[in-house]
């Protein structure tokens, strides 16, 4: 589902989660406030999972959420930066917890084993969205539950436009549609699928201050086709006087298309295609503090 260009360099995105793991909770604003939209959205889902699997735990955040509500439950926070993992373990008060180092597209689980999978805002770092779907399905129990969130390809347009201005490399990070994915999901034999997105607009006085919290949240850019070697003081010039045109109001947009899921792992899936469901919801703004000339 991507070209070689957009290929993740997995080696590179383990070093800038790891170098990001001292920065990360101040930084992830958006991703604590999608966290805890999928965690409110388990209010409708009648599920007492015995296991659960936190993929892409990062620092914990959502493991807590996790562990007051399945309270008997047996959590397994999963990430492939190990310093993550060590600042999750400092900071969690959980019992039944236990931490695994690894790649998401090589799940080092059982057949059957998982009877919760939760991910928030983490199958974006995969190469092959079908591939690890069906490890989702090898490993979820009859009627497991999977719950994500993700980035659809309207993420950070503003900055992917104010880039193609400057150049021809990749820049940013590709994203799915997310109809593609409800089929990718469909495809590994996922059923009852739903999907829906939600537009964000975080707000910055300076661009400077929108590329310093991507690097604070490890979010690189990681792409095969990237500009090797650092970055011209030049080119930043450019692309910042590119994305100037945006300004409104006297603070710069950046957008994100949050992409939310859920499906179960059933036997007999019927179903002649996924049944995903598209619910705009109006655009939410975020104002981070103005730590502009930090």
């Amino acid at each position: 589902m991507s070209d070689q260009n957009t290929l993740i360099d997995k080696s590179l995105a383990r070093k800038a989660f790891d170098r990001a793991a001292s920065t990360y909770d101040e930084a992830a604003v958006l991703q604590r406030e999608v966290g805890e939209r999928i965690i409110e959205r388990l209010d409708f889902l009648k599920i007492q999972p015995e296991v659960i699997l936190d993929l892409g735990s990062g620092t914990g955040y959502c493991t807590q959420f996790l562990s007051e509500r399945y309270t008997s439950a047996n959590i397994v926070s999963m990430d492939f930066s190990m310093q993550m993992l060590q600042t999750a373990n400092s900071r969690l008060d959980v019992k039944n917890n236990r931490f695994v180092c690894a790649d998401m597209e090589r799940l080092p689980f059982a057949d059957k084993s998982i009877d919760f999978i939760f991910s928030n805002l983490t199958v974006q770092w995969c190469n092959d969205l079908s591939a690890l779907f069906n490890e989702f399905k090898r490993i979820l129990t009859k009627d497991g539950l999977l719950m994500f969130s993700t980035f659809g390809p309207d993420t950070l347009w503003e900055l992917r436009e104010s880039w193609q201005s400057v150049d021809g490399f990749v820049h940013v990070n590709n994203f799915i549609d997310m109809h593609n994915v409800g089929d990718a999901l469909f495809q590994a034999g996922m059923g009852d699928i739903v999907m829906d997105s939600e537009p964000f607009t975080l707000t910055y006085k300076e661009v400077k201050t929108l590329m310093r919290d991507l690097k604070d949240i490890g979010a690189h850019n990681v792409n095969a086709g990237r500009a090797h070697g650092m970055t011209g003081k030049q080119r930043l010039q450019k692309m910042m006087t590119a994305y100037e045109k945006f300004r409104s109001e006297d603070v710069l947009p950046a957008t994100y298309e949050v992409i939310y899921g859920h499906a179960w792992a059933l036997e007999n899936v019927t179903m002649k295609g996924p049944q995903t469901v598209s619910i705009p919801v109006d655009a939410i703004g975020f104002d981070f503090p103005d730590n502009s000339d930090a």
